[in-house]
């Protein structure tokens, strides 16, 4: 019987081990997790009645492979609340709604008439080369210099907490990349697509679409759904240290140095965990994986009755452009975009911050980052009062950054590790950082290793 060790309990490997025994229940299956928890970035957290992530919030429910696990798994999903869609802007000292639609996007004041402009002539600006260009160099030259730093500016801080000017358009957005490569421009591309649309009933769009979708205790639902499925297979608590090739096998060395011997070895932690455990086998290989940056981010979650905030919490949150020179990256409603997650009479605010502009910001003690948040929601939403409750997660290496060169980087590192049988890379460092990107990726592994082995 072939033992396969993975190495990573969040949800690319647990998401993994399930595929692999559903398409092959034969197969000897060890998940090692360094945590007490399964989980990874996945962490739900309730304290006194408030429900708390301490990461990832959930899904866009336009991905049938999250589903279809989620389904197999008999869980419920939750999509966020209709006012949801409602999502604000700060922008020169107020927050503005973002425009949902072309007609109240020309009506509104997020963009002055000169950038709105800029936008219509989007159709006439020329195509880029190929080249893997940054989203600031794609989004000035198509959209203007107004709209990217109003608009797409807080979308990348907000999605990977990331410097737009550091950021690759081809790996972080590349549907958009596609979609001026194959049409040449984005509004001649939405035409089409919306002609095709009315054709086939599909919705189309530039963007990802759907709805945000979680579970009514939180997303470590789906974790701990993985982890009963797994059973005895799951072993938290246990890190692996490094991994040597002997022979025709891996061997898993623990702490302890003992070790796990396995024809098959999968790694689903982050890139840099991964460089330092095959740096025994492969230094170019632990050299590339190193080379992919992990910001440090902070996540301040504020409690409070209802009946003490002015504000009408009507809608999905805030993001902010960094022009505007806050010290967070954004605000999100939590107990207005799902329920259950705040008491009876009380609301949870949600606030970002670090990232790749401000990541020592994230390593701030806790009082000053909850004194920080409070400061920055008095200025914006005109709360002036104490929180009745407050918790910080920090994750010291939060999101992973897919600069420039992120495509050759993924190249070279498949290249590598394909001179090795039955050693497999997987994780949101490469091809995706979100939970459905997880799924669908483990899944198509999950394919070729039973194929392989």
């Amino acid at each position: 019987m072939t033992r396969l060790v993975i190495i990573g309990g969040g949800i690319s490997g647990l998401s993994l081990a399930y595929f692999l025994l559903e398409q092959k229940p034969s197969l000897d299956i060890i998940v090692l997790e360094s945590g007490k928890k399964a989980g990874g970035k996945i962490w739900t957290d309730r304290v006194d009645g408030f429900l708390c992530e301490g990461g990832v919030n959930g899904f866009l429910d336009n991905r049938p492979r999250t589903l279809e696990l989620v389904s197999k798994l008999s869980l419920t999903p939750l999509r966020s609340n209709d006012n949801a869609r409602k999502r604000y802007i700060f922008s020169e000292g107020k927050l503005r709604r973002l425009p949902e639609s072309p007609a109240s996007f020309f009506a509104s004041n997020l963009l002055s008439l000169s950038g709105r402009l800029r936008i219509i002539w989007e159709i006439f600006a020329p195509k880029g080369s190929g080249e893997d260009e940054t989203l600031a160099e794609f989004a000035k030259r198509r959209l203007g210099k107004e709209a990217f730093e109003k608009l797409i500016d807080p979308m990348a801080s907000g999605i990977y907490a990331g410097d737009p000017e550091k950021m690759s358009l081809k790996s972080c957005f590349p549907r958009i990349y596609d979609l001026e490569q194959k049409y040449g421009s984005l509004i001649r591309a939405m035409i089409k697509l919306q002609k095709e649309a009315k054709k086939t009933g599909k919705k189309v769009g530039a963007g990802p679409g759907g709805a945000l979708t979680s579970f009514f205790d939180g997303m470590e639902e789906m974790i701990g759904s993985l982890s009963h499925f797994l059973g005895g297979r799951l072993m938290t608590g246990i890190q692996a240290v490094s991994v040597d090739r002997e022979n025709d096998t891996y061997a898993v060395y623990l702490p302890d140095s003992s070790k796990i011997q396995a024809e098959a070895v999968v790694f689903a932690t982050p890139a840099f965990e991964t460089s330092a455990m095959v740096k025994g086998i492969e230094k170019n290989l632990s050299a590339t994986l190193d080379e992919i940056y992990y910001p440090s981010i902070s996540v301040v979650c504020l409690g409070y009755k209802r009946e003490r905030i002015r504000h009408s919490l009507d809608g999905f949150g805030f993001l902010i452009p960094n022009r505007e020179g806050r010290k967070i990256l954004g605000t999100l409603w939590d107990s207005s975009i799902f329920p259950n997650r705040a008491p009876e009479g009380y609301v949870l605010l949600r606030t970002m911050l670090g990232g790749v502009r401000k990541s020592d910001l994230a390593l701030e003690n806790e009082d000053k980052l909850i004194n920080l948040v409070m400061g920055e929601l008095k200025d914006i939403m005109g709360i002036h009062v104490q929180p009745d409750f407050a918790r910080v997660y920090t994750h010291k290496k939060g999101i992973p950054q897919y600069s420039p060169g992120h495509q050759k980087r993924l190249g070279e590192i498949d290249k590598i590790s394909r001179n090795f049988k039955k050693l497999y890379i997987t994780g949101n460092a490469y091809r995706g950082i979100g939970v459905n990107d997880c799924v669908e990726n483990s899944y198509k592994l999950a394919e070729r290793i039973v194929q392989e082995i």
